[in-house]
């Protein structure tokens, strides 16, 4: 499918919007130009040893500054989004290695626990090939959850994209991300950085 997965989170729906409303005005773009330019080289009547031509230049400077403008505006907005932080009701500490991620749950009783990639010769008929795990994090849904990500080894990127969730995983280094599932269900992650041979 050549389409994101559907949005499980207020930023991924955000995420997905300004796609949208970046690809209306490239598409927009695109056929302004592809038609002036065949009506250009099929009309006749034109002149086609003209130089210059003030107001034309005043033109096509002011109009891509302000669809500039339009794509920018909305871009600095959802910057400042992504990076918002709540209070977090669920804090979930998370730690990549090679290659499997271990997770721990401190609010309210410590449960630790590693999470492998089932091999494909092990996968059960319904299971995701490269997906599914064997020990599956559980987040409640409408509740500010807060990740803290860090590695043991190498660089690993902790990643959902039906979220619209991506974070380094560096060693020495403590990232944090925020989100809030808006609906049910299963979302698959994975490690987004070339970690080694198993990745």
């Amino acid at each position: 499918a050549l389409n994101f997965q559907n949005a499980a989170s207020p930023l991924m729906e955000q995420l997905i919007f300004f796609h949208d409303h970046t690809m209306t005005i490239l598409i927009l773009i695109i056929t302004i130009v592809g038609f002036n330019l065949i009506s250009t080289c099929l009309n006749p009547n034109l002149d086609q040893h003209m130089l210059e031509s003030q107001p034309l230049e005043l033109f096509w400077t002011i109009v891509p500054s302000v669809v500039l403008i339009f794509i920018g505006l909305p871009s600095i907005r959802l910057l400042y989004l992504l990076d918002e932080s709540f209070t977090p009701t669920l804090t979930l500490k998370t730690m990549g290695h090679q290659w499997y991620w271990s997770y721990e749950y401190s609010d309210f009783l410590k449960v630790e626990f590693d999470s492998y990639l089932i091999p494909a010769e092990e996968l059960a008929p319904s299971s995701a090939r490269l997906l599914d795990v064997d020990n599956r994090i559980v987040l409640p849904m409408s509740t500010q959850t807060r990740m803290l990500i860090s590695a043991a080894d190498v660089l690993h990127a902790w990643t959902v994209p039906a979220l619209g969730v991506k974070a380094d995983a560096v060693p020495g280094r403590l990232n944090q991300v925020n989100f809030m599932i808006n609906r049910p269900g299963m979302f698959f992650g994975q490690c987004s950085e070339i970690c080694g041979a198993n990745h």
